[in-house]
């Protein structure tokens, strides 16, 4: 049953260590570009790279040319870490960061700008505002904001967002103390939806090595647990100008398969699908086409046992 077409399925990242094996396909044709590739399924990308360093204008041009065969196809970025993590707000480097997203954004394909804060960032008077601080800074831009503690339920908080036109990050992640809850809330026109898996050894990384991926990225999404979020997708939805689900569950291409499985959920078809995803997940990627034929492997793929 087709679900609202203003939702965006996407993923975050195109450059993970082993997409190279696991997603892209092998050989690669000459010119061969992973984003451009990407973008035949889906029709959104999250830009992780911008929460380690600023994007060059340079480079964020060549990314739009290489989308343009899909008109539905948008962009989100993660608002870098020194402004989230370290509330280092020089003028300089906000100016530095802003210019390398101009490109995107003026040509119509910045959905927004993602304010990822750790869990340890609660809804305090300080916090509520370095939060207004941070959205002046970038009031240029569409902005959405992923609180990870449920302090930032309280009416005052979500108050705070609608005031100052800040999106709400409904989130899917491991259960842990006074961690954000499943939600479909809307707090700006934009909807927005990270889905983080629930693998249990998440909050280790969270805590211990923020920038680890090892266990938080390894989970992929089955039926269950996409009937359980419908009616959230549904519901955000129905008031939102664009709903990005954005899945980050990168490890062994898992984020790419939840995401166009979300996007037949959301068509009602069934579409194309990259060949090796296809061999690595026959039970998820069953019924869809793959853009080059597929070889019969030796062994029978075991990936779709990762959840």
């Amino acid at each position: 049953m087709p679900t609202s077409p203003k939702i965006l399925a996407g993923a975050s990242g195109w450059t993970h260590p082993r997409w190279d094996a696991d997603v892209y396909p092998s050989p690669r044709s000459r010119g061969f570009h992973r984003l451009e590739y990407l973008s035949r399924f889906l029709d959104n990308i999250e830009i992780d790279a911008s929460f380690h360093h600023p994007l060059r204008a340079e480079v964020t041009r060549l990314w739009l040319s290489k989308v343009e065969r899909n008109p539905r196809f948008q962009f989100t970025a993660l608002l870098g870490r020194r402004f989230t993590h370290e509330r280092d707000l020089d003028p300089a480097s906000v100016a530095t960061f802003k210019e390398g997203l101009w490109p995107l954004h003026k040509a119509g394909r910045l959905g927004c700008v993602v304010m990822q804060f750790p869990w340890s960032f609660r809804f305090t008077a300080e916090n509520r505002e370095f939060l207004i601080t941070l959205r002046r800074a970038f009031h240029e831009f569409p902005l959405v904001a992923e609180m990870r503690h449920d302090s930032w339920l309280q009416e005052e908080a979500l108050g705070t967002l609608i005031d100052y036109r800040v999106g709400f990050v409904n989130v899917d992640q491991p259960s842990h103390k006074r961690a954000m809850p499943p939600t479909a809330y809307l707090t700006s026109p934009i909807g927005y939806v990270r889905m983080h898996g629930r693998n249990p050894l998440y909050w280790r990384e969270e805590f211990e090595n923020p920038d680890s991926r090892r266990h938080r990225s390894s989970y992929l999404y089955g039926a269950g647990e996409f009937e359980e979020w419908k009616p959230r997708f549904e519901r955000v939805s129905a008031f939102s100008t664009t709903t990005f689900v954005v899945f980050t569950n990168d490890a062994h291409g898992a984020s790419v398969v939840n995401a166009i499985e979300l996007k037949r959920i959301v068509t009602g078809n069934a579409m194309q699908a990259p060949s090796r995803l296809v061999q690595l997940y026959p039970a998820h990627l069953a019924e869809f086409r793959t853009d080059a034929p597929v070889q019969t492997a030796l062994f029978e793929p075991l990936l779709d046992a990762v959840a």
